[in-house]
């Protein structure tokens, strides 16, 4: 069984696949999509959204890191998964499972489900145009209208070589709403032979053995549910062996935070460190009362300073508590 963190456009950017995997139980983790149009991108841009290409696309922890590739546009699609592996991807994914409205109208991402025959030619094209040792892999929902194109869509990527399918037990349409349809990914996972990973809403160690029952999948991609309990793997590989472990606390939590508050200051300005920062608090809400407790303050802090000193004040408190 593996346990891969998914990519999350505008938030799993490298300082968090570094944070996360420092803490463990993770397998692999997939970069934030590349979006691929007509002109061929310089390689700025590949290091830009996976600076662990020079770390031989590893993070410190030694976790692989695949390169996600966005668009429609077949040749382009071949040439930037070619150029990807140049640059030592071990790893070329294809996202059709965007749901984003901008992605999706100028044609990426989910809205390529209604056309299994598309999927068909850009994962063919990639295929061929990277070296036969690195995988092509994608990543895809359940449909984009409603779920009814699951199968078909499967079949295709199946049929045009890509290694493995993680699926979002969801269509376009149904967004991030639950619940997941994990036997709808059942379904798929029946009608092709390539490895299937399933994906959406594991936000628990008991959600993970669910996820694993219904959908049959002995390899699940984890999200929302490891920005929220970033001990969350480790959770997991420990009740494999019937192991319950403490959870990581809200001081260690407050620790990864500024972690990665840290590593952001080195590119951008406060007011978008802070924006980052709350981004990632927001999610933890889910998992710790303090986050909960803590986020009317945070939440209006514009000063990096003044947040950690805002994080900080929290542990001290639960301390004296």
């Amino acid at each position: 069984m593996r346990i891969i963190l998914a990519p999350m456009e505008g938030l799993v950017d490298s300082p968090i696949r570094e944070c996360l995997t420092q803490v463990g139980g993770i397998d692999r983790c997939v970069t934030e999509f590349i979006r691929v149009t007509h002109g061929m991108l310089p390689p700025r841009i590949f290091y830009k959204y996976a600076p662990e290409l020079h770390n031989r696309c590893q993070t410190r922890a030694g976790v692989p890191v695949a390169v996600q590739l966005l668009g429609s546009d077949a040749g382009q699609m071949a040439l930037h998964g070619a150029r990807a592996a140049e640059l030592g991807a071990p790893q070329v994914d294809i996202n059709f499972g965007c749901p984003a409205k901008t992605v999706n109208k100028h044609k990426g991402g989910a809205v390529l489900l209604k056309e299994p025959e598309l999927l068909y030619r850009i994962t063919s094209a990639v295929r061929q145009a990277v070296p036969a040792d690195i995988p092509v892999t994608a990543k895809m929902r359940l449909g984009y209208e409603d779920r009814s194109m699951g199968i078909a869509c499967g079949q295709a990527l199946e049929a045009a070589g890509a290694a493995e399918i993680v699926i979002h037990a969801r269509s376009k349409a149904d967004g991030y709403k639950p619940p997941a349809y994990w036997e709808d990914v059942a379904l798929v996972r029946e009608s092709v032979d390539t490895q299937v990973i399933a994906n959406g809403d594991v936000w628990s160690v008991e959600d993970y053995w669910r996820c694993r029952a219904v959908s049959g999948c002995d390899d699940v991609m984890i999200g929302r549910g490891l920005i929220s309990r970033p001990d969350l793997a480790v959770q997991i590989r420990a009740s494999q062996s019937g192991q319950v472990l403490a959870p990581m606390s809200w001081a260690e939590v407050v620790g990864l935070v500024k972690d990665y508050g840290r590593a952001l200051q080195g590119h951008l300005e406060d007011k978008y460190v802070t924006g980052r920062i709350k981004q990632w608090l927001n999610y933890l809400r889910r998992g710790f009362v303090e986050a909960e407790a803590v986020w009317p303050q945070a939440r209006k802090i514009r000063d990096v300073a003044a947040l950690f000193g805002c994080l900080e004040a929290a542990v001290t408190k639960q301390r004296a508590a």
